[in-house]
């Protein structure tokens, strides 16, 4: 299955801001889709669709602040671009507190846009790639054995098979069985690989 195309997701109540933004995005060659108000694009708002959203801090009814504290009671982690006026900085400096990516001031250069546009979707890549990796070796963690999350648990802590043969009761023989099949299921090619892997799954856990 194909994943779908990052599209830049343009929030903004003035029709011609957004069709001049919509123009300049799609002028290199990306997705864009425009949006008046911010309740239309939560509305629409799919969180498997990469992309980035370039957002107007003010709007009539929910303002961007608003719209970017809902994406984030949702766990949304799309990179969320701000556009402000002369006087709304010192709310551009609150909503990055709050997780957003960039901001820019009015007037703005098209490339300047461009640019933030730009490095909000390889930051979306690399979520997403980071999300992928680390629900893969949830996966791979799911598909041990009750003694084999124990194995795992203690090699990554640095025990010895031996140390781990006499705290579970078993030989050391046993320990290296179970040890290999923790490796191979883990897809782990190396202990440091190993331990990399329970501590992103430790990190998930504890974020979730």
């Amino acid at each position: 299955m194909t994943a779908p195309s990052p599209t830049v997701f343009i929030v903004d109540d003035d029709e011609a801001v957004r069709s001049s933004l919509r123009m300049l995005i799609r002028s290199v060659g990306l997705q864009a889709r425009a949006f008046g108000l911010a309740t239309e694009f939560l509305e629409s708002y799919d969180p498997d669709v990469p992309g980035c959203v370039v957002l107007d801090v003010r709007m009539p009814g929910m303002s961007g602040l608003e719209m970017q504290q809902e994406l984030n009671r949702r766990g949304a982690t799309i990179p969320v671009v701000f556009i402000t006026g002369h006087g709304d900085v010192p709310m551009a400096v609150e909503a990055m507190q709050h997780g957003a990516f960039d901001f820019l001031q009015k007037p703005f250069r098209d490339q300047d846009l461009l640019d933030r546009v730009q490095r909000a979707l390889e930051r979306d890549a690399q979520t997403r790639t980071a999300f992928t990796a680390r629900a893969t070796i949830r996966e791979r963690i799911q598909s041990l054995t009750p003694r084999e999350l124990e194995v795992m648990r203690l090699v990554t802590m640095g025990k010895a098979n031996k140390v781990i043969g006499a705290e579970l009761g078993v030989s050391q023989r046993t320990v290296e069985i179970h040890r290999a099949h923790v490796m191979e299921k883990m897809q782990a090619s190396s202990l440091a690989a190993l331990v990399r892997m329970a501590l992103d799954a430790a990190e998930t856990t504890d974020n979730s």
